[in-house]
C-alpha cells in the first residue's frame, strides 16, 4: 500500500507538460515531431527551460509557430532553421559549436585546466618554501605567558 502511494506521489511531482490541448495537432506523427523539436528549443523568457516545458505566453506562441510550420509541410530541419533565423542560435538549448559559441564550449575546460595549473604551481611553491624558523627563547617565553591566561 505504501509503495503504491509513494509511486502516485512521485507521478504527481513530475512537471506537467506546458503544451495545452488546444495547441496539439490532429496528426499524432506530426504532434510527436513537434514535441521532439520543442524539447530542443529554449524559451527566451524562462531561459533554461524548453518551450515544451514553459508556461510563458511567448513559449506558447513559439510552440504554435513551430506547429504551424510543420503543418505547412516543413521538415524538422527547415522548421528549426526558420526559428533559428528568426531568433538566433540562442533559441537552441544545445547551440552549434561555431563562431562565438566556441568560446562558450571552450571556457569550461580552459578554466578547469587553468585551475589545475594554478593548484600545481601553488603546491610546488609550498613544497620549496623553507620551514619557519624555530621560536627564540624570548618568543617561547612570551607564548607561554599568553597561553597561561
Amino acid at each position: 500500500m505504501r509503495s503504491t502511494v509513494a509511486a502516485l506521489l512521485c507521478l504527481l511531482a513530475l512537471p506537467a507538460a506546458a503544451v495545452n490541448p488546444d495547441e496539439m495537432l490532429d496528426d499524432p506523427a506530426l504532434e510527436a515531431r513537434a514535441r521532439a523539436l520543442s524539447e530542443e528549443l529554449r524559451c527566451l523568457v524562462c531561459r533554461n527551460e524548453s518551450i515544451d516545458e514553459s508556461n510563458a505566453g511567448f513559449a506558447r506562441d513559439m510552440r504554435l509557430l513551430l506547429r504551424e510550420r510543420l503543418a505547412a509541410g516543413d521538415s524538422d530541419a527547415e522548421a528549426k532553421a526558420y526559428l533559428v533565423a528568426r531568433f538566433g542560435d540562442y533559441i537552441l538549448l544545445m547551440p552549434p559549436a561555431r563562431g562565438a559559441n566556441w568560446l562558450l564550449y571552450a571556457a569550461g575546460p580552459a578554466l578547469l585546466l587553468a585551475g589545475l595549473g594554478l593548484g600545481a604551481v601553488y603546491l610546488a611553491r609550498r613544497r620549496r618554501a623553507e620551514p619557519p624558523a624555530p621560536l627564540s627563547l624570548a618568543e617561547q617565553a612570551r607564548l607561554e605567558e599568553l597561553t597561561r591566561d
